[in-house]
């Protein structure tokens, strides 16, 4: 068993059954031994992306929201700590999403699913 956490592009991926995520991700995500972790961030990224037009979401995101905790993910909340480290974190990527779910993987010592190049640069264990 391990811990993980989606990013945003994953836990969309994943929730459409999309091929963009690799086989491995959606193993280790469908494994209902591992810990996957959802953080609040994601959904305030798909809030915000979809209002502004970038995103193409067609679902509510109360009913996604309600849809993805019936696969017995974990909710993660944004703390103060998370807020803290994000500012201890070398500016190699400037989206304040993908900041802070860097930062609250690696506060809360969680392997991040992403297909995310840029988060190569930080101190984190990542999975694709």
């Amino acid at each position: 068993m391990k811990n993980y956490l989606l990013d945003t592009h994953t836990l969309l991926w994943f929730a459409s059954n999309s091929e963009n995520l690799s086989k491995l991700s959606m193993s280790i995500i469908s494994d209902t031994s591992n810990h996957i972790s959802i953080s609040y961030v994601s959904i305030w990224e798909i809030a915000i992306k979809k209002k502004i037009g970038k995103l193409d979401f067609d679902m509510s995101l109360e009913l996604f929201c309600k849809n993805i905790t019936n696969n017995n993910f974990i909710w993660l909340p944004i703390q103060k700590k998370h807020i803290f480290e994000t500012f201890e974190l070398p500016l190699y990527h400037r989206d304040p999403f993908d900041r802070l779910l860097i930062a609250q993987a690696k506060t809360e010592n969680l392997i991040l699913i992403t297909k995310d190049q840029n988060f190569t640069k930080y101190p984190i264990e990542l999975f694709w």
